[in-house]
């Protein structure tokens, strides 16, 4: 046991540790326990003795015996929002969890640098990709099959391999509902009341200002065109919106939906050179998660987006052989806002 400490473990080492056969130990190492039917207790245990015992895999050594590498990679769009974040952590937990070694990576939202970035992945023999929120999906799919490399998009869909991504559509409807029922709350409220800011000419806004205006039709009879003001995923750009918007009716829309996290950090660029009279009675709806959303002092809704669903999809589609090219829906859920009693409190339970 001593002597073992005091060096790298190997596989074989591992074997008389855990008292498993050398097979098994690979097996829990190389990620495929699942597969061979290999109890859960005895995987556990397996990596945790590796970890005790500084095993690291050799992954060149492993790619010239099986012709892969080890490694998985994920392509964000941006590294600096909560959501894409969350789900690069879910995807390391997830790959570690698998033997293999995760490399994120992003191209911001460029389409030239996607598939530049994914070139260089492919240079080092990734095994498998995952393309999130790309914003030329297809163009990567171009990129991979010439390699002949495994991928799937993720939160935006491609035509040409398979898809996981939120039901948008869904949650636009729940946002919407929420945010004019709670309006409702405090009076009659017209079409005209409830605006959308933010959003781009991708398939996540096409389908959330669908929702959006479904039931803005179905709850207050009508939907104009004005009510939409797209401004991209930009906090400068969205914060100038509601500048203009508030410059000419001398207040905000009296309930209002946010398409992401970004376009809420512009809604608190431009509350903060307003006095709070400004903002006292609006109902705000954001299409992101984000827990210090709880403590603005007004109601703000907002969806949450499973990544780490998201995540697990992706896997068990790469695992499958020739799966086909469908577009998979995860749902999300609706976080209404805290009690002013509770609320502070509550939402710090919920940051990590």
């Amino acid at each position: 046991m001593t002597g073992i400490s005091k060096k790298k473990a190997t596989i074989y080492d591992l074997s008389v540790l855990s008292g498993a056969s050398a097979s098994t130990v690979s097996a829990v190492l190389n990620g495929s326990w699942r597969k061979r039917r290999i109890k859960e207790t005895t995987a556990e245990l397996i990596q945790k003795l590796a970890n005790e015992h500084g095993y690291t895999a050799n992954l060149q050594a492993r790619g010239l015996r099986s012709s892969r590498s080890g490694l998985v990679g994920l392509l964000l769009p941006v590294h600096d929002n909560r959501y894409f974040s969350s789900m690069a952590q879910s995807f390391e937990a997830q790959a570690r969890n698998r033997g293999q070694c995760p490399l994120v990576v992003s191209a911001c939202r460029d389409p030239e640098e996607e598939r530049q970035v994914v070139e260089t992945l492919i240079s080092y023999s990734i095994d498998e990709l995952f393309i999130a929120g790309a914003t030329d999906p297809d163009g990567v799919h171009a990129v991979c099959e010439k390699a002949g490399l495994k991928h799937v998009n993720i939160d935006l869909p491609g035509t040409l391999a398979p898809s996981i991504i939120s039901d948008n559509y869904e949650g636009a409807r729940m946002l919407t509902q929420a945010i004019i029922e709670r309006a409702r709350e405090d009076g009659p409220l017209s079409p005209d009341d409830v605006y959308l800011f933010g959003g781009r000419n991708d398939h996540a806004s096409h389908e959330r200002i669908r929702g959006f205006r479904d039931v803005k039709r179905a709850l207050l009879g009508a939907d104009p065109d004005i009510c939409i003001q797209p401004t991209g995923y930009s906090p400068a750009m969205t914060a100038r919106a509601f500048e203009v918007f508030y410059e000419g009716h001398g207040k905000l829309p009296r309930a209002f939906f946010v398409n992401s996290s970004i376009n809420l950090e512009g809604l608190m660029r431009f509350l903060a050179l307003h006095p709070h009279e400004t903002f006292a009675d609006i109902i705000v709806g954001c299409y992101d998660y984000d827990p210090f959303g709880s403590f603005l002092p007004f109601p703000v809704f907002m969806i949450r987006q499973d990544g780490e669903a998201m995540i697990t999809k992706g896997f068990a589609i790469l695992d499958a052989n020739r799966p086909p090219v469908l577009t998979h829906l995860v749902q999300p859920s609706l976080v209404p806002p805290r009690t002013a009693l509770t609320g502070p409190l509550d939402a710090l339970k919920d940051i990590e």
